[in-house]
């Protein structure tokens, strides 16, 4: 099969067992645009590496100098046997062209909810990564994290206008969530967290409890451009 270059990952698929997610830290704004065109030509100049990656999607970081990269898997084990015998040669050709390129470690989700406003066509200029860790491994924990912000989401008297659509996925270790959102552009998402209110969302007791969660320890908001998304052009 060969690669077809699309817009956007599918998010709303239901085929997706498992997201990996990680983070490569190339330098500077130079280095980032060599880099995007460096993955685009060691992709495209072969046949896509298995049938179980469903599509492997990359953005450019509003600080110039990060690229966050997010795949969907049918399962963990066709990951294990393209990272057997299908990534090497990619990275290899990528780390030829640009030289040095810190990659910041790789996460292992399943998708839990999304939220989508329904016949919503815009296409995303900007993607928020939000990432929520917590001080232990406890699955229903995390679920119940993202309950609590679907609770708060539906009860905000004002929400920002400028969001499309978030995607939730808890870590398979237990101590993580990822919230990949869509928004119009990055200037309405910067808009949003100056609204008042303690980040994203009106001041409300649901939004209180997000933020003020037991076990909560870190985590982090990152905005993105789009920059490359790839599946292969036939099948799912």
């Amino acid at each position: 099969m060969s690669v077809r270059f699309e817009s956007r990952p599918d998010l709303a698929r239901n085929d997706v067992g498992l997201v990996k997610a990680s983070t490569w830290d190339v330098g500077t704004p130079e280095r980032l645009g060599a880099t995007v065109g460096a993955i685009r030509r060691a992709w495209a100049a072969r046949d896509w590496p298995h049938p179980g990656l469903l599509s492997y999607t990359v953005h450019a970081g509003e600080d110039g100098k990060t690229l966050f990269h997010y795949s969907q898997w049918s399962d963990e084990r066709a990951y294990q046997d393209f990272f057997r015998h299908g990534r090497d040669e990619r990275n290899a050709e990528i780390d030829a062209a640009v030289p040095g390129i810190r990659r910041l470690g790789l996460h292992t989700y399943e998708p839990y909810r999304s939220g989508t406003a329904e016949g919503d066509e815009r296409e995303p200029g900007c993607v928020v990564i939000v990432d929520v860790e917590f001080d232990g491994a406890d699955p229903a924990r995390q679920r119940d994290w993202v309950d609590t912000v679907f609770e708060a989401l539906g009860t905000d008297p004002a929400p920002a206008p400028g969001g499309i659509s978030a995607h939730f996925h808890v870590s398979t270790d237990g101590t993580r969530v990822l919230n990949y959102a869509e928004w119009e552009n990055a200037e309405a998402h910067v808009a949003a967290l100056a609204a008042p209110g303690d980040g994203i969302g009106a001041s409300t007791p649901q939004w209180e409890r997000v933020q003020s969660y037991p076990g909560m320890t870190g985590g982090g908001v990152h905005r993105y451009a789009p920059a490359l998304s790839l599946r292969p052009a036939t099948g799912a």
